[in-house]
């Protein structure tokens, strides 16, 4: 026990607010909420006046109607201490479901705050963060805090007031064991100071290690196939073990703090107790003082380290609270290093001229910053002009920077140098939402949310009607498989659209693009592993949606860029070739390379697919 204690109180502090900021913070999201708050406070100070108002009641029951056997008098006093106590139980009950009510009205505050703030944040930010760990923020730190506010705070309301009852009665009865009674006062403060710094830390470092198991959790979740495929379970299970272990760990730690504070108080209460009944008991012989007085005191000594107890118990809850709170607040109060200018204005409907002009990006640098180390740029020097209508393939080596590229179109990522422009605007001087409303993406595998195939269409125009939807589907083919499932478009899809095949996913995915009408669409090989038949539809489908659109298309079979109007070869992020098919094969370069490599030197069939040909 001790071995751990002192572990713990060895960890170093990690720069955080500190500790009272934090409770500041988190005790402003109750004053929305102030008149339920006083209503509370006046059961808090019922329950604990008739806390200091029993033992009282008792001692006098014993002074004056039981030492002088007056029946009577007992049964108004035993009336009146029922009375009491049954009010202070109502008083309980009533600020218990009030504050229960507040703390769950924070909780769906705290946790819309951490959402929007998360909405906020760019690319960049998710890139170096795992999913499973920004949901323990958003889920199992907010249930902390959320027992803070819902149990907590009426515990150490009713402790305090319940204190301040029992030593006002304390002193009023007898000023001389009033005195006896706090000499163990001293000691508890300096224990409870002790404490409170080990178990600060400790709390600290339970937070961060049930972020590492939901982080492992959602990651193994994820790609349960590819483990299962790769016979990797067991060892994932030795690695989530460990992730478990080191959460086990530090929450043993953290008990051990914590059950150590408890058997302390107890100690000192028992000595108090000791105290009271020796210096009572002579004051009692020196007829200073009542029998019935030295009961109450006893009653009240014991009843004064009960409070101290429920406070001990509330302060683990609220470190463990404050630890989740410096996370929550380091979330919400982290910058989104990607926004729009002060000056930024929407951009109205566009042509769909895209330029590039000497672009760099580098996912280490930010923009404005100088790297000299040229090989941490993903993209070097990228000059290129995408006409209206045109269709611009994109082919190269896996991490020769396509994606990379296309994403600096709807300012996903801001460039490290050079700019990227949109009709000739800077797309950092338009709004992202009126620059992204008009561009459309087809993915590999189109991500489908939880919920209807219809408001799956609509996801990228809610103001759509039934029919705009159908329409869509049927341009994208999807109409007729759409409405052989049970329920048409109203058919429920599981998570991620599982309940589909590939390829019914890429066509709706195509729906969604093509009821958007988007002005600049990126294709990335969306006829890739589906079956010759439906890769036929969504040929044709992708022919109307690229139909007077500007495309970029990221293409890894490149049979399906034959009829591009230009085709950019990138290696190592800088663009070595740029021509029509026909112009790269003639040339013999990595263009012909690449496309000999794929088909062994076959006689090329020139083949319309992925809808280049408009």
């Amino acid at each position: 026990m001790m071995h751990m204690l002192q572990r713990v109180a060895e960890l170093p502090q990690e720069q955080a607010e500190s500790r009272g900021a934090v409770a500041r913070r988190l005790l402003g999201y109750l004053l929305p909420y102030w008149k339920r708050l006083l209503a509370i406070l006046a059961l808090v100070a019922i329950a604990a006046a008739s806390q200091a108002l029993g033992p009282l009641l008792i001692g006098v029951a014993i002074d004056s109607a039981i030492a002088q056997r007056d029946g009577g008098e007992l049964n108004r006093l035993m009336l009146a201490l029922l009375v009491v106590y049954v009010a202070g139980m109502a008083a309980g009950r009533y600020q218990f479901m009030l504050m229960g009510e507040v703390g769950q009205q924070v909780l769906a505050h705290l946790r819309s705050e951490i959402f929007a703030a998360l909405q906020r944040m760019s690319l960049r930010f998710f890139d170096r963060r795992p999913a499973g760990e920004l949901m323990s923020r958003l889920v199992n730190d907010t249930e902390v805090i959320t027992q803070l506010m819902g149990q907590g705070l009426v515990q150490v309301l009713g402790s305090l007031f319940g204190l301040i009852g029992i030593l006002v009665a304390m002193v009023a009865l007898d000023w001389r064991l009033a005195l006896a009674s706090f000499i163990v006062i001293p000691v508890m403060i300096w224990m409870t100071s002790l404490f409170s710094q080990m178990s600060r830390r400790a709390f600290r470092r339970t937070r961060e290690a049930i972020g590492d198991v939901s982080a492992e959790i959602q990651e193994e979740i994820a790609g349960v196939k590819v483990a299962q495929a790769f016979t990797r379970t067991n060892l994932n299970q030795q690695r989530f073990a460990q992730r478990n272990a080191a959460n086990r760990d530090a929450n043993v730690s953290a008990t051990a703090i914590t059950s150590a504070f408890m058997p302390a108080v107890d100690v000192l209460s028992t000595v108090a107790i000791a105290i009271v009944a020796g210096f009572g008991g002579w004051l009692v012989i020196q007829e200073a003082v009542t029998v019935g007085v030295v009961v109450a005191f006893l009653t009240y000594v014991q009843q004064f380290f009960r409070p101290v107890q429920a406070l001990s118990a509330f302060y683990t809850t609220a470190q463990s609270a404050l630890a989740a709170g410096e996370r929550i607040f380091a979330l919400i109060d982290t910058p989104p290093d990607l926004v729009d200018a002060p000056d930024a204005q929407p951009l109205g409907r566009i042509e769909g001229r895209v330029e590039f002009d000497h672009v760099w990006f580098s996912y280490s640098v930010r923009p404005g910053e100088q790297l000299r180390d040229e090989e941490r740029y993903v993209l070097k020097d990228i000059c290129l002009t995408a006409e209206p209508g045109q269709a611009i393939a994109l082919v190269g080596p896996t991490g020769a920077g396509k994606t990379t590229l296309v994403n600096l179109i709807g300012r996903f990522y801001d460039v490290s140098a050079g700019a990227v422009l949109i009709d000739g605007i800077d797309v950092r001087k338009v709004t992202r939402a009126s620059l992204r409303s008009q561009m459309g993406v087809v993915l590999q595998d189109s991500f489908l949310f939880s919920g209807t195939i219809a408001d799956n269409i609509r996801y990228g125009r809610l103001d759509a009607t039934d029919a705009d939807v159908e329409e869509a589907a049927r341009a994208a083919n999807a109409h007729e498989f759409i409405m052989r499932l049970p329920d048409g478009y109203q058919t429920q899809l599981s998570e991620r659209g599982g309940n589909l095949s590939q390829g019914q996913r890429q066509l709706i995915g195509i729906a969604r693009a093509i009821l958007a009408d988007p002005r600049i669409l990126i294709l990335d090989e969306a006829t890739s592993s589906v079956d010759t038949r439906t890769e036929q539809l969504i040929q044709q489908a992708l022919r109307r949606l690229l139909r007077g659109r500007t495309s970029f298309v990221i293409a890894h079979r490149l049979s399906t860029i034959h009829d591009a109007d230009l085709v950019l070869v990138l290696d190592q992020g800088r663009i070595v070739e740029r021509g029509t098919h026909d112009e790269l094969l003639a040339r013999g370069r990595l263009y012909a390379e690449l496309h000999r490599r794929q088909f062994r030197d076959e006689p090329v069939v020139r083949r319309q697919v992925s809808g280049v040909r408009r």
